[in-house]
């Protein structure tokens, strides 16, 4: 008999060669109900898999990732097979679970069209209800090429030729639908209990631009039609909150086709910008930072030296300045470093702590391009610490609270993740794992709750990267602390200790916004467009009833412009309701209404865009009530 370890410790018995639903199935019969996948001594199987030799086991269900991957994995299958059903001429080429989905990739003649993917959903509902058992199976390469052709299948006859040719490749199979694939696999179709295909675009083939454009089909998948109705609710939510519309109704920005990824900010779009900016300076400056500017352009050595040549050379903009080749940097930190060598310092001047808002760019392809979330020019909020090694501890905390004060004003919750050093990391072993203790150090001394992200470090060193959630639940990576023992060294930077013998200091990367402008793209659609008082770029609206009041209302806007309120007025000889309504639109947090009765007394009518009529008050009064809102950063 063999001993399976169970999650909790406990061992449980099963013959040789029993499948792992039957195992699960003796656990309890409503683990195996919702059982997709296991995870044996370590890797992750399908539930059919055969136990073999005493193991570990972890039952993963749609609560586990490992679990949402396999069922999705399915419902990409089943999609293909409705596709194949429906359109037998159509050639497969890929079709992975991605986050919050899946997808698949066809060379179809027949175009996806709306109306189409009804008709694969039925074909899909079909399919899931004939319930077939995912059934695996291996060939040598040889004869899965062979299998592949006769099913005149192209793509897996290339993806099957790339590999060695001793190579032993995996299949499932479903009912008539057999397709190349690694796995692993919810144990039947039946699993897939509710599902919805979202949209159809352009992807080409292996993501080459010389390759064929295929059409790439996405969908989702959910074992509970509620978690599923939930999910498409929080899409319909997202599109309305979708800054590039509301950047557009709101006049905050604009992207062209002459500069593609390259964004115009226009006059309200920079009061934002320039609020953000304002509170960044503000907030550094307490926290002791001093502000720098570095070049836009930095000669082609500066990047060997550093170690970004070989991560992002193929991302760079290039040109040549008196015969000699120059870059636009595409990141801040190498001039930091050139800043700090300008002149000695000594441990009595450390910690060092420089804030720089750079602008960067970076060539990102133009399929990537998303609004101010992927763009080839960005505004980097960077910050460098330079420090000892006892220093180390409390400079990363001190980062930490600054990011945690920020998103906790913008009202994001968050997480942590520890993303510990890739393969390509060019420092020692030992560095390696030092700096990554002793990230791991603060975090856990401190309370802070984290998992862990491998090999997802920058090349210079581990980091720590703060995922914020926002109003509608998806979920950014904005803020970092990178720990970096390798620039200092690369730099020859120093600092004259205590001891009068010179040190290498130890450095800090860190951002809190990330990106300005993909922070602009965030509170954009965390807001909807409705941002709090003191961001909004108009905060308050004065509108006039009739002409007789039209003196009083221009008095009543100069005197909040005097007082450093962002005013408009709506002098048009609209009806009040109609100007409400636009106001409303436009997201404008205060409107006042004025009319002969507030004009003979001195008063403004207050309208708020959140909580309605909210009456009559002096401009004094008004003017106090919205200056404390402005003040203390309200979050409504």
């Amino acid at each position: 008999m063999l001993k399976i370890t169970l999650k909790d410790g406990s061992v449980v018995e099963a013959e040789k060669n029993t499948p792992a639903i039957e195992v699960v199935k003796n656990i309890s019969e409503g683990l195996a109900r919702a059982a997709l996948a296991v995870n044996l001594n370590g890797k992750v199987y399908g539930l059919d898999k055969p136990l073999y030799d005493d193991c570990t086991m972890i039952v993963y269900t749609f609560d586990d990732q490992e679990g949402r991957d396999a069922l999705r994995h399915t419902a990409s299958h089943v999609l293909a097979q409705a596709v194949k059903r429906l359109y037998p001429n159509v050639k497969l080429a890929i079709g992975p679970a991605i986050k919050d989905g899946f997808y698949y990739d066809f060379d179809s003649d027949v175009v996806f069209t709306p109306e189409i993917l009804e008709k694969i959903e039925e074909e899909m509902k079909k399919i899931v209800k004939e319930d077939y058992k995912l059934e695996r199976f291996t060939l040598p390469r040889a004869e899965a090429v062979a299998m592949m052709e006769s099913l005149n299948e192209p793509y897996k006859v290339e993806l099957i030729r790339d590999l060695p040719e001793d190579a032993v490749l995996s299949f499932y199979r479903q009912g008539e639908f057999t397709d190349l694939c690694a796995g692993p696999h919810a144990y039947s179709t039946g699993r897939v209990k509710a599902f919805k295909l979202l949209s159809c675009t352009g992807a080409y083939w292996r993501g080459d631009s010389k390759n064929k454009m295929l059409q790439r089909i996405y969908g989702t998948a959910f074992t509970k039609k509620s978690d599923l109705d939930a999910y498409i609710e929080r899409i319909e939510e997202a599109k309305k909150r979708d800054h590039r519309k509301l950047g557009h109704e709101l006049d905050l920005f604009m992207l062209t086709e002459e500069g593609p990824g390259f964004p115009f900010f226009l006059p309200k779009g920079m009061i934002l910008r320039n609020e953000l900016e304002a509170f960044w300076r503000q907030l550094h400056r307490k926290y002791g930072y001093q502000e720098i500017r570095t070049p836009m352009i930095l000669n082609e050595e500066l990047w060997h030296r550093s170690g970004h040549w070989g991560h992002y050379k193929d991302n760079m903009y290039f040109t040549k300045i008196d015969g000699e080749n120059y870059a636009i940097k595409p990141m801040n930190c190498p001039g930091g470093m050139l800043a700090y060598k300008r002149r000695p310092w000594s441990y009595k001047d450390l910690p060092l702590r420089v804030g720089e808002l750079g602008v960067v760019h970076r060539h990102e392809l133009s399929g990537a391009l998303h609004g101010l979330m992927r763009v080839r020019n960005f505004t980097q909020d960077d910050a460098h610490i330079f420090m000892t090694k006892e220093q180390m501890h409390s400079e990363i905390l001190g980062v930490i609270n600054k990011i945690d004060s920020v998103y906790t004003l913008f009202g994001f919750k968050y997480h942590i993740e520890l993303s510990t050093c890739p393969e390509d990391f060019i420092g020692s072993q030992e560095i390696r794992e030092y700096s990554e203790n002793v990230l791991r150090e603060v975090l856990e001394t401190n309370g802070k709750q984290y998992i862990v992200n491998p090999g997802d470090g920058a090349f210079y060193g581990p980091k720590i990267d703060f995922h914020l959630e926002d109003a509608i639940g998806r979920t950014w990576q904005c803020g970092t602390i990178q720990l970096d023992f390798q620039m200092p060294e690369r730099f020859e930077l120093e600092y004259t200790g205590a001891d009068g013998e010179k040190h290498r200091p130890i450095m800090i990367h860190t951002v809190t916004f990330g990106s300005i402008e993909r922070f602009i793209g965030i509170l954009t659609e965390h807001f909807a467009g409705a941002f709090p008082l003191w961001l909004s770029p108009v905060q308050v609206k004065v509108m006039p009833i009739t002409d007789r009041v039209r003196d009083y209302s221009v008095e009543t806007a100069n005197r909040l412009i005097d007082s450093g309120i962002r005013v408009e007025t709506d002098l048009r000889s609209e009806k009040i309701g109609y100007k409400i309504r636009e106001a409303q639109l436009e997201k404008v947090p205060y409107m006042l209404i004025i009319g002969d009765k507030e004009a003979e007394n001195g008063t403004v009518a207050v309208r708020s865009r959140s909580s309605g009529d909210m009456g009559a008050m002096s401009l004094d009064e008004f003017l106090s009530k919205i200056t404390l809102e402005i003040s203390e950063k309200a979050k409504r």
